[in-house]
């Protein structure tokens, strides 16, 4: 009775697509690929990674949906210059996913903020303490409500890059963000001059380089966001899955 050949298993393109993508974050590691670093063409990576260009094809787009590459018309596929947007997509993405509420980010923010405004306190630059200064001064006399918002989400950016901690300026803005309904619909709960009033003493503080005072003070504010937040029943969570592709058209 002859013998059943076995045929050699076929690997799914996805193990595939992990396997070059395991490969590309080796080469980023070493230093071979470094941020804006153009990619050879297709017809040259694909021998060297020892795979079809259709399977090269599917991990490059992967790695593009992941924010880590991105393509110029007519030039061809390029590592991007900036960790933001490889971390923001993601992290974005498991908030939504984890259904994560918005009082979780509050408690998440009331963890590390304070801390970020210590270091803030210790290590701003002037043009970290002008900046800082510029936007308290626009909320002075901003009076419209989504200019408000944004002007709250810019001067705590501004306090996690003064702070000097790089990966908090990369994760932390992307939590501001996932807030950014609920902080809309508190504010509408309270006046500029009520947001001037916890904004102002963490950039004095900061500014005269007090860190235990800029730490209570965040923390004062945060607190107080916590409050607001409570009191509008976090009303910023969309009502309906239809809604939310809705607001999304």
């Amino acid at each position: 009775m002859a013998s059943k050949i076995t045929q050699p298993a076929v690997r799914p393109k996805d193990d595939i697509t992990n396997r070059l993508i395991g490969a590309f974050n080796r080469l980023i590691s070493q230093g071979v690929l470094r941020p804006g670093t153009k990619l050879p063409p297709e017809r040259e990576m694909a021998p060297r990674f020892g795979v079809s260009r259709s399977s090269l094809r599917h991990a490059l787009k992967a790695l593009e949906n992941m924010g880590i590459l991105y393509q110029r018309v007519g030039d061809g596929t390029y590592l991007r210059e900036s960790s933001e947007g490889i971390l923001s997509r993601p992290l974005e993405l498991l908030i939504l996913l984890d259904g994560i509420s918005a009082s979780e980010l509050l408690e998440t923010r009331l963890i590390v903020e304070p801390e970020l405004a210590a270091r803030a306190a210790e290590r701003a630059t002037s043009p970290d303490l002008d900046s800082l200064n510029r936007t308290i001064r626009e909320m002075h006399k901003e009076r419209d409500q989504q200019k408000l918002t944004e002007l709250d989400i810019a001067f705590h950016q501004g306090i996690f890059v003064a702070s000097g901690n790089r990966l908090s300026q990369r994760i932390f803005p992307i939590i501001q963000r996932a807030m950014l309904k609920s902080i809309a619909i508190t504010s509408t709960l309270v006046d500029a001059d009520h947001t001037l009033s916890f904004h102002k003493p963490i950039y004095d503080a900061i500014y005269k380089r007090r860190p235990a005072e800029a730490r209570q003070k965040m923390i004062d504010h945060l607190e107080d966001a916590r409050g607001l937040l409570a009191k509008a029943g976090e009303r910023a969570q969309p009502t309906s899955l239809l809604d939310s592709f809705q607001s999304i058209g």
